[in-house]
């Protein structure tokens, strides 16, 4: 009996529940979080108050519903709301949201946590050329499930191996984040025009979007 209320109750907090996000300036709080984090510092290509910070709703990989964090160009930040938005109304799900700099601004320690995240200023690797991302103007979603591919074929991250493959094979949620062509969450990011790394000529980096 209990466990049949508990369903029950699970089935309607789903049914009931509503996107919500909030943008914000930098506070001195999340300031902090970033010069701390090493995400942000001086000399980065973009001062702080060009920045936004976005909370928003999510259904995570266990089908609950989330609050995460991004921090984006201001010009883009109502975009990306209306993005995520549509994003949670299809039910896409996302591993985790947080801000990179909880990574110490580490691409890889991000990458490695499946973790959904935005600005990082940080410069294109093995360039000395800023990446989109120290611009507000990127963000990578779910990566391990959406790995970068070199040229080559290589990729970096033990556990994006087995999603070398680019193809659906079943309804979890790691296969569901799994980002093609003719998903609808692909489409949402490019009916906004933003450009998705799995059109890139030779390597691949599915995980990209950048505006």
């Amino acid at each position: 009996m209990q466990k049949s209320i508990g369903m029950f109750l699970l089935f309607c907090a789903v049914l009931f529940a509503q996107f919500d996000a909030k943008i914000y300036p930098i506070t001195p709080q999340v300031q902090k979080r970033m010069t701390k984090g090493g995400s942000w510092h001086k000399g980065c290509p973009i001062a702080l108050k060009d920045l936004r910070y976005i909370h928003l709703k999510y259904w995570d990989f266990d089908g609950q519903h989330r609050t995460g964090e991004l921090i984006v160009h201001q010009d883009v930040s109502k975009e990306v709301v209306k993005i995520f938005e549509a994003l949670y109304h299809i039910k896409y799900p996302i591993r985790r949201m947080r801000l990179v700099s909880d990574y110490h601004a580490n691409d890889w320690r991000s990458i490695e946590a499946d973790n959904t995240s935005a600005f990082n200023c940080r410069t294109i690797g093995g360039t000395k050329r800023w990446s989109k991302h120290a611009y507000g103007r990127a963000i990578d979603i779910n990566p391990l499930e959406n790995p970068y591919i070199s040229a080559k074929g290589h990729i970096s991250h033990n556990a994006s191996l087995k999603y070398k493959k680019r193809i659906h094979q079943n309804k979890t949620p790691e296969d569901r984040a799994l980002l093609l062509p003719s998903d609808p969450a692909t489409k949402i990011f490019k009916r906004y025009g933003w450009q998705w790394g799995g059109d890139f000529v030779g390597e691949k980096d599915y995980q990209h979007f950048a505006k």
